[in-house]
């Protein structure tokens, strides 16, 4: 179980993950988080565009379930809903128990298995402790609150350092 924060592939939006590269890298479960991932936190329902995104990653065989430490669980529900994916709630991310529940759930190993996610000390660790591919995209919405813009200048470091390695 290594602790490194290093995701292996930065993105700058979670459409830049293309079922092609994951096919590629032998992936059939593409685990991710939601808030400020997929969708700002605000945004109650799917946009076309991530309904199209997850109709592409169908059509090319690769599941995609939402891993989330959203304490609420009605905005998960009703969101995976909309997009006819499966969830795994309450994950406790950066623990690897939700990464492990939903490949479980999933029937997939983790040489199969991806996470997308926004952010280093939950995402990222838990991918990289669960042995999963780590993949990070820049957050949708951005730094909102003063805490937020805190966290995102701490993770500066450590995504130039992935930046670097996928040069």
């Amino acid at each position: 179980m290594p602790l490194s924060l290093i995701p292996a592939r930065l993105f700058q939006h979670y459409r830049d993950v293309t079922p092609e590269m994951l096919r590629q890298a032998g992936i059939t479960l593409l685990l991710s988080d939601l808030d400020f991932t997929l969708a700002p936190k605000s945004v109650r329902r799917p946009d076309p565009a991530l309904r199209a995104w997850i109709a592409e990653m169908k059509e090319a065989g690769i599941q995609v379930m939402i891993v989330s430490n959203n304490r609420s669980g009605q905005r998960v529900t009703e969101f995976c809903a909309d997009l006819g994916i499966p969830f795994q709630g309450h994950a406790g991310k950066p623990s690897t128990r939700g990464l492990e529940a939903a490949m479980a759930r999933a029937g997939a190993d983790r040489t199969h298995t991806a996470m997308l996610g926004d952010k280093l000390l939950t995402d990222m660790l838990a991918a990289n402790r669960a042995g999963v591919w780590a993949l990070m995209v820049e957050p949708l919405g951005g730094a909102a609150t003063l805490w937020q813009k805190v966290l995102h200048a701490l993770q500066a470091p450590f995504k130039a350092l992935c930046r670097f390695r996928q040069k």
